[in-house]
C-alpha cells in the first residue's frame, strides 16, 4: 500500500510548483540530521553550501516575485527548472518514506510532471492583463511552505491539497479554452484605405 507515500510525493511536488528553493530548504530543515542526505545532487554537496544557497535562492523568490519585473525573470526561471526540482524532490520524499527501486523513477516522473503544470497555471495566471493583487504572493508562499512540511507531518492532508491544484489546473484550462473561443475577432477597418467612387 503506497497510497500514503505517493500523496507525500504529490505534496512536495505541488510546492514546487509554487516556489522551487522554498522546499528543498524545508526538505532538509524537516530531515533532522540527515539534512539533504535522501536529496539526489544536493546529498553530493557540502551541506553548509546548500543550506547557503537555497537560503539565498528562496530570499530572491520571496523577494522578486512581488516586483513585476522580478516577478517575469523569476518563473521564466522556475519554469525552466520546475520540472528538475520537482523530480528531485519527490525522490527525496520517496526515499525519506522508504520507497524502494522503480518506485523511485515513477514518484520522480509524477512529480516533475506536477510540478510542471501547476507553474504554468501559476504562469498563466500571473500573465494576464491584470496583475492579481500583492497578498496573493505572500498566500502562494505560505502554501507552498505549507505543502511541503505536510509532506513529510501529514502526507494525506498534504496530497489532498495537491490534487485540488491539480483540479485547478485542469478547470483553469478549460476556462482558458472558453474564453479564447468566446473572444470576438477584431472586426475589419472600414475607414482606412482609399474611397473608392461609384462608375459613371
Amino acid at each position: 500500500m503506497i497510497l500514503p507515500e505517493l500523496l507525500a510525493v504529490l505534496s512536495i511536488s505541488a510546492a514546487t510548483g509554487l516556489r522551487l528553493a522554498l522546499p528543498l530548504l524545508m526538505i532538509g530543515l524537516m530531515s533532522g540530521d540527515m539534512l539533504w542526505a535522501n536529496v539526489p545532487l544536493l546529498s553530493q554537496v557540502p551541506p553548509a553550501w546548500v543550506l547557503g544557497l537555497l537560503v539565498s535562492w528562496s530570499l530572491v523568490e520571496l523577494v522578486l516575485s512581488k516586483d513585476p519585473v522580478g516577478q517575469r525573470l523569476v518563473q521564466t526561471t522556475e519554469l525552466v527548472l520546475s520540472p528538475f526540482v520537482g523530480a528531485i524532490a519527490g525522490i527525496a520524499v520517496a526515499r525519506t518514506v522508504f520507497l524502494e527501486g522503480w518506485l523511485f523513477f515513477l514518484m520522480g516522473l509524477i512529480s516533475a510532471l506536477l510540478a510542471l503544470v501547476i507553474q504554468l497555471m501559476q504562469i498563466g495566471w500571473f500573465y494576464r492583463p491584470r496583475r492579481p493583487p500583492l497578498w496573493a504572493f505572500f498566500v502562494l508562499d505560505a502554501l507552498c511552505v505549507f505543502l511541503a512540511i505536510l509532506a513529510f507531518d501529514s502526507p494525506q492532508q498534504g496530497g489532498i491539497i495537491a490534487l485540488l491544484l491539480l483540479w485547478l489546473v485542469i478547470r483553469t484550462s478549460n476556462i482558458w479554452q472558453h474564453w479564447r473561443a468566446a473572444k470576438p475577432m477584431p472586426e475589419p477597418d472600414t475607414q482606412s484605405g482609399s474611397q473608392h467612387l461609384p462608375p459613371d
